[in-house]
């Protein structure tokens, strides 16, 4: 049985806020669970069951402790959390950035947009890559 929640990591509440909105207009079948840095992020996949593992991790690019590219580069050491869909999404358009997070592991790189249209677009196209878990 697929997993029906989504991990958050991002130390900015006000962006976890937004896409918490925007996720449950999307999809109100869908739990958000949240973590405020990637060490928190860690802490709550460890140990989960492989079928208890998130339909998707949406990752800010820079958070305390870890990184998102820290955290995805930790998670591709783990067979478990390699098939869990992870996008990262940062005010960072640096191509160094968006290059090592996919090369860790992301499935895309989005930047954070300035208006809420755009946002509502993003969301859904982050919604899109949980359906390709197995």
């Amino acid at each position: 049985m697929p997993s029906n929640w989504i991990l958050i990591a991002d130390d900015d509440l006000e962006d976890q806020e937004m896409l918490i909105e925007v996720i449950e207009q999307l999809d109100k079948s869908l739990t958000v669970e949240t973590a405020s840095d990637g060490q928190e992020a860690l802490n709550k996949l460890a140990g989960l069951p492989l079928e208890e593992v998130p339909a998707l991790l949406i990752l800010d690019f820079k958070m305390p402790y870890l990184n998102a590219a820290e955290l995805l580069e930790i998670l591709a050491k783990d067979e478990k959390y390699i098939p869990i869909p992870k996008v990262v999404w940062s005010t960072s358009s640096r191509q160094e950035d968006v290059s090592r997070c996919l090369k860790a592991g992301a499935n895309n790189y989005f930047v954070k947009p300035s208006r809420a249209s755009e946002l509502r677009e993003i969301v859904g196209q982050m919604l899109e890559y949980r359906k390709m878990k197995s």
